[in-house]
């Protein structure tokens, strides 16, 4: 179910149980941030990270659950982890889209090939050319918690809570 730990990523195509689960290897990722700058799987070193993906820049749920994101950056800081979002829109796109929204946190741009990183975590939605709503913490490697929410529905902040706050102390 979306928002357990361990449970399949959206809805619809997407939430068929594929990708790294808890405790699986991250696949490798090379993304381009907003900047054009690229991100790996291993640019944060050891420090935990969560990969979110969201549907689209500037569509209503993923303007709102991005800004909550940013709202509880500084608590996710507080405990070493970093935030990036992952959409399949263009880096220039997302860099428009951070600026508007104030975010502190890094965009990548899943563009070309399109949407390869989100297959690579089993949440790729075919139908509609776009990442599932799915969140992904990473530590050490590896694959700490995952959750998501269907497209239409916002994560709710409390299951980013629950996940840092399962992570063993730094």
């Amino acid at each position: 179910m979306p928002g357990e730990r361990g449970a399949a990523p959206g809805s619809g195509p997407a939430a068929r149980p594929h990708g790294p689960g808890v405790g699986d290897p991250v696949p490798p990722f090379a993304l381009e941030n907003q900047y054009g700058e690229t991100v790996t799987n291993t640019t944060p070193g050891s420090d935990p990270y969560f990969l979110v993906f969201y549907p689209f820049a500037f569509s209503r749920v993923c303007t709102s659950e991005l800004s909550e994101l940013e709202a509880a950056r500084g608590d996710f800081a507080a405990r070493g982890v970093r935030v990036y979002g992952v959409s399949v829109d263009h880096k220039f796109a997302l860099r428009a889209y951070a600026q508007e929204l104030g975010l502190g946190f890094e965009l990548l741009a899943d563009f070309w090939p399109h949407g390869a990183a989100a297959r690579s975590f089993g949440c790729f939605d075919d139908a509609y050319g776009r990442a599932a709503r799915a969140t992904f913490l990473v530590a050490d490697g590896r694959v700490a918690a995952r959750f998501g929410s269907p497209v239409g529905a916002s994560r709710d902040i409390a299951a980013y809570r629950r996940a840092v706050g399962e992570l063993p102390p730094a």
